[in-house]
């Protein structure tokens, strides 16, 4: 089945329900019915609405259809299941946001950083400071590397605007895996020199590492967040064992 047409009918039935057009709790149309309104096969309808379902959107319900339980969440809410971008969470929660790079450099992992970030030893990386605004406040300190064989060609002016946009649109690079450790340490300099922290000397900060399609772990990031403005959401479904 074409990725490219169940994209779609996710993408347009995920705007129907953000914008309001089917209310909290109501149900979608008929399956038979998506199948006319997006001319498409049965397989299509159902891997797009399965999307929905693993975003946190809409439930299904056994000879009943596809509920909508989506409820917006609070500003400043990034996603934890999903993997998204500063710049694609901060136009979901309607903000405005702006990168400033701090500083941006290239270099080579030592023992110490192949520890610390997973990267082999030797690996060649682009190491990034960057500076996230939402409406203007600064909110996020983030520590980027990238692997160079990866993400070719990067540049400060590609972060400042969306590094993933560069790599998925431009590199064709697909995105697919994020491993996440969430802690609460303890502020540092530069923490304490970019970020706002007022009586607060800890942040919260979100480590990841991230895969793409050939297992290929190409990023990792490290994100300072300050206190005051950390919320982060997920969409969980118990296993039954």
């Amino acid at each position: 089945m074409p990725k490219a047409k169940y994209a779609e009918i996710y993408k347009d039935l995920k705007r129907k329900i953000e914008a309001g057009e089917y209310e909290f709790q109501e149900l979608l149309p008929s399956e038979n019915h998506l199948i006319l309104t997006y001319d498409c096969s049965r397989n299509t309808v159902r891997r797009a609405i399965s999307a929905l379902v693993t975003d946190g959107y809409v439930q299904t319900m056994q000879g009943k259809g596809v509920r909508n339980i989506f409820q917006p969440a609070l500003r400043t809410s990034f996603t934890i299941g999903g993997i998204e971008s500063f710049k694609e969470s901060a136009i979901r929660n309607q903000q405005t946001p702006r990168t400033e790079v701090l500083y941006f450099a290239e270099l080579t992992a030592d023992a110490k950083l192949s520890v610390r970030t997973g990267f082999p030893m030797g690996s060649e990386l682009y190491y990034i400071q960057r500076l996230h605004y939402l409406d203007e406040k600064a909110l996020i300190l983030n520590h980027n590397y990238f692997l160079k064989d990866v993400a070719r060609g990067l540049t400060k002016e590609i972060a400042e605007n969306s590094i993933y946009d560069y790599l998925e649109h431009v590199l064709r690079v697909s995105i697919v895996t994020s491993k996440r450790t969430m802690t609460v340490e303890k502020m540092t300099e530069i923490d304490e020199k970019y970020l706002e922290l007022g009586d607060y000397n800890c942040l919260a900060v979100v480590s990841s590492q991230t895969y793409n399609s050939d297992g290929i772990m190409f990023e990792y990031t490290q994100s300072r967040h300050r206190p005051d403005y950390f919320r982060f959401q997920d969409n969980a479904t118990r296993r039954v064992l």
